[in-house]
């Protein structure tokens, strides 16, 4: 029996495969969304209707898709990589011309019962192509400048359909995500080294475009940089949403105020509580011990698909669960700069945690994704 098929034979079947899941990572999940629900219930001011019951809705449906997602063989993913990335362009150009607009930026789809965001679908479809392409590709070619160039177009045509809308913060993830995959995949690391150069350029082009009629960013996005550098610059203005979530980061202290004591959130000081801010009011009424709490959870779960990437021999499956990790981590690590003042603000939600539905359903499908590949990872030795 050669190599190929003792390990497909030896990858589980049927409906018993649900007993090789990653149970620890599935429990670090429950967790987690758990100390949202409890979160959205402080915020809301002791109200379950408000925000958790529907997010414990979308959790649940999430959930299924999670375990559905899982139950499919990781090479149906691998298939279907191109094509889910595909579908998730052809969203986000439904979305420029016929999407939902809200608070100034056209991002979502209305289905009736839900808003969809097809950005954050992408965000996943991308990591599948990228990670598709380099099973595909020999391992040798990698490196090659024309097979670079392929990864390439693939972020930066998501990448400006989404700073259209606008959307900075996911446009700077898709980047993020795609770069880190390309890094695991094996490309040289001078190919980084050149797009931080072009990077400092860029940085300096936007300052440099201000004022001017070929002006790169939405002059709001300029005040968000003006209050990143110096917050107490219009603490009333442009720089409130960090003053106040400094200020109920810090007033936490080491325990916190206490559940629903929090008064930045419970007085309606801080903005945006429900979603991107969320973490500062865990900080405000759980204080140091509350939100390193947090952080050591989410660690854990990407300690976890870790674990089961270096443990599986499908480079696919390997490849895909520490892109799908990687995300995560820049999803939480994103989000908690921008809350204590280390990164401007770019409207990035907390993951897990943080109201929303698309956020929500895409992350459960993703974890979805790593749980497959570690339940029909090849097991045994031939």
């Amino acid at each position: 029996m050669s190599y190929l098929e003792y390990t497909v034979a030896r990858v589980p079947t049927g409906p018993g495969k649900i007993l090789y899941m990653n149970w620890a990572l599935l429990v670090l999940i429950i967790t987690v969304a758990c100390i949202g629900f409890v979160m959205l219930f402080s915020v809301a001011g002791g109200n379950m209707s408000t925000w958790a019951e529907p997010q414990i809705q979308r959790f649940l449906i999430g959930l299924g898709i999670l375990f559905f997602v899982a139950m499919v063989p990781i090479w149906f993913w691998r298939n279907m990589a191109g094509f889910a990335y595909a579908a998730s362009i052809l969203l986000l150009l439904y979305v420029e011309f016929l999407g939902v607009e809200g608070k100034g930026a056209q991002r979502w789809i209305d289905l009736g019962f839900m808003r969809l965001q097809p950005s954050e679908l992408t965000k996943i479809t991308l990591v599948m192509l990228l990670v598709a392409y380099y099973d595909w590709l020999d391992i040798k070619k990698v490196s090659n400048p024309i097979w670079v160039l392929v990864p390439i177009l693939l972020i930066l045509l998501p990448t400006f359909l989404v700073l259209r809308q606008p959307d900075l913060g996911t446009a700077l993830l898709l980047v993020m995500g795609g770069a880190v995959v390309m890094f695991l995949a094996g490309v040289h690391w001078a190919y980084f080294g050149a797009v931080a150069a072009l990077g400092a350029g860029t940085v300096a082009a936007v300052f440099t475009s201000r004022g001017t009629g070929w002006q790169l960013l939405q002059d709001y996005q300029y005040r968000r940089i003006d209050t990143f550098l110096n917050p107490a610059s219009d603490p009333l203005g442009a720089g409130y949403h960090i003053t106040q979530s400094q200020i109920a980061l810090g007033s936490g202290g080491w325990a916190g105020k206490g559940f629903m004591q929090g008064t930045q959130s419970r007085l309606n000081f801080l903005p945006e509580k429900h979603t991107d801010f969320i973490f500062t009011t865990l900080a405000e009424e759980f204080g140091f011990l509350g939100g390193i709490s947090l952080l050591a959870l989410y660690g854990l779960i990407i300690f976890f698909c870790v674990i089961s990437a270096v443990s599986n021999r499908d480079r696919f499956g390997s490849l895909l669960t520490l892109g799908i990790a990687a995300t995560f981590f820049l999803f939480f690590a994103v989000n908690m700069s921008m809350v204590m003042g280390l990164a401007p603000v770019v409207g990035v939600p907390l993951p897990l945690v943080s109201y929303g539905g698309s956020a929500m359903l895409v992350l459960m499908g993703a974890f979805g994704l790593a749980q497959s590949a570690h339940i029909h990872k090849p097991r045994g030795r031939a």
